[in-house]
């Protein structure tokens, strides 16, 4: 695989100029010291190769089960259940998957303007008992107009953010416990109150993303986490800056998140056959239709992620071992950390010493991906939560396959 020198679509702000602890962040913060790392759900399909039927494996609930109960034995932190009308309900999907697991956490959607703030406190309240606290909430504004339309949403991107500002008021206080007598520009409330109280106290914690200045307006006075996609260091380092500065503003303080895909081979040469894999069977005018699609969207984040790349095959590594050929035809999340095991451990600790403390990612058959992943890389990491090892596992056997009949591998016989 040819790859050109690396360029950004931006100009980054100098990350000199943040100040902190080695240049790698603001003065007023620390860098985590862990991270939890989630991996996701793919309720919208799931395929070995990109952009085409062929390879294409049916998600139903029994696949769903296995990744989820893959991701929770190898020791993931949660799963993201993504949300549109290209997807099956996260709401649906979690509440069927609570049972198959243990330890896994839910990070599932809530849609200002598509839902009432109070069912959606409710809808937040039951699960979130029921699962024992394992839900995480993910507050998505939606940035496709012909696809909002068709759920009978007709704001403009500037409305849609003031109905979620509102929203998440009125919703965050019912979840805190009081009762809500409210009438705004969206919402007439009149009475609003939980009976029965949620789990984690004053509700799951709120993620959110939205790179557009009312966005981050928003993340910094009504959010715990912000979510970027994974764009390169600089951009990212240069986001969270901004982030940090309106939450101080408002007297907050707010963690990091960011999402990506991921290819991990044993070595980072079969790493990169297996990005050339991915796309082998994308044509162009796959490609050029899926951008057109995207360029209609009114989301600055995917106008962000597009640029990175401008739709064209020669220009994917955009910076080392980040991949944008995922963003070629997939609508949001775009690109990939590509590499052997010690090399993406690394690219994703500079993501932590830039202020993420949380990693959601995905990989392509997302089961086989989760293995890897989780077998691979998952051990290399500062995860603030247990990962499966074989050092740890009580389990002694059987690890590989037994030599002769008779014989256990020897590196874990001696161990």
């Amino acid at each position: 695989m040819t790859r050109p020198p690396f360029s950004l679509p931006f100009a980054p702000v100098d990350s000199t100029s943040f100040g902190g602890r080695s240049g790698d962040g603001g003065a007023a913060h620390t860098t985590p010291d862990k991270i939890n790392v989630l991996w996701f759900l793919p309720t919208h399909g799931d395929s070995r190769y990109l952009g085409t039927s062929e390879g294409g494996r049916a998600v139903d609930l029994p696949y769903l089960q296995q990744i989820a109960r893959a991701a929770d034995s190898l020791g993931y932190y949660g799963v993201l259940l993504p949300t549109g009308r290209s997807c099956e309900d996260s709401w649906v999907v979690a509440s069927a998957l609570v049972t198959s697991t243990e330890r896994l956490k839910f990070l599932v959607a809530v849609r200002p303007g598509l839902q009432s703030p109070t069912l959606a406190a409710r809808m937040t309240s039951t699960l979130d008992r029921l699962s024992g606290g394992r839900l995480l909430i993910n507050v998505v504004t939606g940035g496709d107009p012909r696809e909002n339309g068709g759920d009978g949403l007709f704001h403009d991107h500037p409305t849609r953010y003031a109905i979620t500002d509102e929203f998440l008021d009125i919703y965050s206080r019912l979840l805190r416990g009081e009762t809500i007598a409210h009438e705004g520009p969206h919402f007439r409330i009149e009475d609003g109150r939980l009976l029965f109280p949620p789990h984690q106290e004053n509700g799951p914690p709120l993620y959110f993303g939205g790179s557009s200045d009312v966005g981050i307006d928003i993340a910094a006075r009504r959010v715990q986490k912000y979510l970027t996609w994974g764009e390169p260091p600089a951009l990212v380092r240069e986001k969270i800056a901004r982030v940090r500065e309106a939450a101080a503003k408002a007297g907050r303080e707010v963690s990091f998140g960011i999402r990506f895909h991921v290819i991990a081979r044993e070595t980072t040469a079969e790493a990169w056959a297996e990005a050339d894999r991915l796309i082998s069977k994308l044509d162009d005018a796959t490609i050029a239709e899926a951008q057109s699609v995207f360029a209609r969207l009114d989301s600055v984040g995917q106008s962000r992620m597009s640029a990175l790349h401008g739709g064209r095959r020669d220009k994917l590594e955009i910076s080392p071992n980040l991949w944008a050929g995922v963003g070629l035809v997939r609508g949001g999340a775009g690109t990939a950390l590509v590499g052997d095991p010690a090399t993406i451990a690394e690219r994703m600790d500079e993501y932590r010493r830039a202020g993420c403390d949380s990693f959601i990612l995905s990989g392509y058959p997302h089961l086989e991906e989760a293995y890897r992943f989780g077998e691979l890389v998952l051990p290399l990491l500062p995860t603030a939560h247990p990962v499966r090892t074989k050092q740890a596992s009580s389990n002694m056997g059987p690890f590989g396959e037994t030599i002769a009949g008779s014989h256990r591998p020897g590196r874990i016989a001696a161990s």
